[in-house]
C-alpha cells in the first residue's frame, strides 16, 4: 500500500496558496487533501483549518460530506470570532445544499436562522473594517426574500388569563 509523504513546514505557505487556488477552480477534494497535508505538518494551523472547513462545505452538495463532519473543525479554531463566523458559514452552506437537494426553505429555516444568529454574533466580535459577517447575513436575507419566505413570527408570551373564579396568587 502507498504511504502519504509529509510536506516540509517551509512549504506550508505555498501549499495553502495552492489549496485556495484549487477551491477557486472548484476542485475542493484537491484543496481538502492539501489542507490535510498542511495539518499533518502543523496540526494547529488556523489557515489550513479554515481552508479545510471551506473545502468540505464546498462538498456538501452531491457528495457524502455532512455538516456534523465539519463542526468539530470549527470548534478547533482558536478565536471566538472565527468559531462563531464559521459556525454560521457551515449552517448557511448546509441549508443551501439541502435546498438544492429538494428540501423546502421552510424545512431548513431553522438552519438559516441559526446561521443568521451566528453572523449577528460574529458581527459584534468582528475586527474593525471586517464586514464578512454582514455580507453573509445579507446573503441569508436575500435567500429568504428570493424564496418569498416569511419567517414564522416569534411566539410572544401571552399574558396569563385567569378565570374570575380562580384567585390570583
Amino acid at each position: 500500500m502507498f504511504e502519504l509523504k509529509p510536506i516540509a513546514k517551509e512549504a506550508i505557505p505555498r501549499a495553502l496558496s495552492k489549496a485556495e487556488r484549487y477551491r477557486l477552480l472548484n476542485e475542493p477534494r484537491e484543496a481538502e487533501s492539501i489542507c490535510r497535508d498542511v495539518l499533518a505538518a502543523d496540526p494547529g494551523n488556523q489557515d489550513a483549518i479554515i481552508c479545510l472547513i471551506l473545502s468540505l462545505t464546498d462538498l456538501f452538495e452531491g457528495t457524502h460530506v455532512r455538516a456534523d463532519e465539519v463542526r468539530p473543525l470549527v470548534a478547533s479554531l482558536r478565536g471566538e470570532y472565527e468559531r462563531v463566523y464559521y459556525s454560521g458559514v457551515v449552517d448557511e452552506r448546509w441549508a443551501k445544499s439541502l435546498i438544492h437537494s429538494g428540501y423546502t426553505i421552510a424545512s431548513v429555516y431553522d438552519l438559516i436562522h441559526s446561521a443568521m444568529t451566528h453572523f449577528e454574533h460574529a458581527d459584534r466580535l468582528a475586527p474593525q473594517s471586517n464586514d464578512d459577517a454582514v455580507l453573509r447575513w445579507n446573503t441569508c436575507v436575500r435567500l429568504l426574500e428570493q424564496a418569498h419566505f416569511t419567517p414564522p413570527e416569534e411566539a410572544e408570551a401571552a399574558p396569563e388569563v385567569f378565570d374570575d373564579d380562580v384567585p390570583y396568587r
